[in-house]
């Protein structure tokens, strides 16, 4: 990163809707029960987006919040992603209905799909901008309302999802604020975690619906061993680019998912339990919102100071990964 602008994150914001179900809730829908929801996954309840809230007006939510928090006004943003497996349609891209309702004249504007991890993905985006001096200030925001394409007949998915939108500001500093970060892809497991229907391969018709080809499909126990063997290696990549090792670490914010995933991961890495920040009993997953509704929480709870070290890992279809290191 010779000769390249330092970047911070200046602000965070998140939004969560207001309707919560809990696993009571999902007794009376499914073959379930709380006991068996919360062994597997962690997950008590979660958020649902309302019938006329969509993705957009979840990720504006977040986004105004965060901007408030970076004393940044709409204005003198320059770039706006948003980071979704559920945007508000195909196009135009979610990015420019957020720009059109807050007000950011001026930013350029794009949706980042990379699954779980597209947060991720869109903060490292993010960071290369400013860094190279392309831009000076960004809005990222991680939004989804997947609630929508849940089969809610699927005991094995239907637990496990919700709604939310977290936000950060960028913005080039004297001091260095993001240190490091990691993305790597594995199209060889494409197939593990799946909306297959509705655009170009299997557009949507009478015989996809009836095969409710439009829901998240996911393949658990593969995902699981390969979660947290690629979130493992990228950690330790980006900690060690950095000159750092997980005793550094101050809180370590990864993928809301499953809290097996998140024990398990914590175990191999050797991180202590009290600076792992876990919410995923709330909310459960948010999927590209997952990381950036934890790191605000994180912050109003006074468990990220100043000067501390923050990490962000993430997995996602694709399969997808990636960390970022961040000094506060």
């Amino acid at each position: 990163m010779k000769n390249m602008q330092n970047v911070k994150i200046i602000g965070t914001g998140s939004y969560v809707p207001t309707k919560v179900l809990t696993n009571e809730d999902l007794e009376k829908m499914v073959d379930t029960n709380h006991e068996w929801i919360i062994t597997r996954t962690g997950i008590a309840e979660r958020r649902i987006a309302e019938d006329n809230e969509a993705t957009s007006d979840v990720a504006v939510k977040a986004a105004l919040k965060a901007l408030k928090d970076a004393n940044i006004k709409p204005g003198e943003i320059d770039l706006i992603i948003v980071a979704t497996n559920s945007q508000d349609m195909i196009f135009p891209a979610t990015a420019c209905l957020v720009q059109k309702k807050i007000k950011a004249v001026n930013a350029a504007t794009f949706d980042l799909q990379a699954g779980c991890t597209g947060a991720v993905y869109a903060l490292i985006t993010a960071w290369q901008y400013i860094a190279t001096g392309f831009y000076d200030n960004a809005l990222v925001i991680g939004a989804e309302t997947l609630s929508k394409f849940v089969d809610w007949t699927d005991r094995n998915t239907c637990i496990l999802f919700g709604d939310g939108a977290g936000a950060a500001v960028l913005k080039a500093d004297q001091e260095k604020g993001i240190l490091s970060g990691c993305l790597k892809g594995d199209g060889s497991n494409d197939d593990l975690i799946t909306i297959p229907a509705g655009l170009s391969k299997y557009p949507a018709s009478h015989e996809t619906v009836e095969k409710k080809m439009h829901y998240v499909k996911m393949k658990g126990n593969e995902v699981f061993k390969l979660a947290v063997k690629h979130m493992k290696r990228t950690t330790e990549k980006t900690l060690g680019e950095c000159n750092l090792s997980v005793e550094d670490v101050d809180c370590f914010i990864p993928h809301q998912a499953n809290i097996r995933i998140i024990s398990a991961l914590t175990r191999v890495l050797k991180i202590k339990k009290d600076k792992v920040f876990v919410n995923l009993n709330k909310y459960g997953n948010t999927s590209a919102a997952s990381v950036m509704i934890a790191l605000d929480e994180a912050v109003e709870e006074g468990k990220i100071k100043n000067g501390d070290i923050v990490v962000l890992t993430a997995f996602g279809a694709g399969l997808t990964y990636g960390t970022i290191v961040s000094k506060w």
